[in-house]
């Protein structure tokens, strides 16, 4: 792959861009703090603010990095702070592929936001970086994860039992992709 760094993407209604130290306020107020979104994450719900600032300040210095993918997901409407991120969580060169995550606030879900965010990077990706698979997982008991795949065009490959751990434990895995392919 060709990798070239996060690059601010925008679609119709979106700006996914970099994250800066200055968003850890609207991180914690927006997602990180919200129990219901971490629900069936692998990061612990925030207790404060500054658990957002660190975790942005280490964001931060990994733009450095070509093969880093961290965008925070801004609604056009909303002004510039982010409502939730969306990232390369796995990268594997010897075969192209990307695994992506993403993470939206409440008050956003089912609305079409993280789907028009996760069609924008899978994009990215296979059109720009030149990624031959694109991939995202969920626990089977979050199907709203699913369904954003689905709407993406992605296509379900299988559940792996007890193959991950997040909030809630040991959690089955729902496995989706999109071949360069298939687009």
């Amino acid at each position: 792959m060709k990798h070239c760094g996060t690059k601010t993407i925008e679609t119709g209604r979106l700006v996914l861009r970099q994250f800066s130290v200055d968003d850890a306020h609207a991180m914690y107020q927006n997602w990180a703090s919200d129990p219901d979104v971490t629900r069936y994450l692998t990061w612990s719900t925030y207790t404060n603010v500054e658990d957002s600032r660190a975790v942005l300040a280490d964001w931060v210095a990994a733009y450095e990095k070509a093969n880093y993918y961290m965008w925070a997901i801004v609604l056009k409407s909303h002004g510039s702070d982010p409502i939730g991120s969306i990232s390369a969580v796995k990268l594997d060169d010897a075969i192209d592929a990307v695994e992506i995550g993403y993470c939206i606030g409440k008050a956003w879900w089912r609305q079409g936001v993280t789907s028009e965010a996760l069609s924008a990077v899978m994009d990215f990706f296979f059109d720009e970086v030149g990624a031959n698979r694109v991939a995202a997982r969920h626990d089977t008991n979050n199907p709203h994860s699913g369904m954003v795949m689905r709407k993406c065009g992605m296509k379900y490959e299988g559940t792996l039992r007890s193959a991950d751990r997040n909030n809630q434990g040991i959690c089955d895995i729902s496995c989706y992709a999109l071949l360069r392919s298939e687009r």
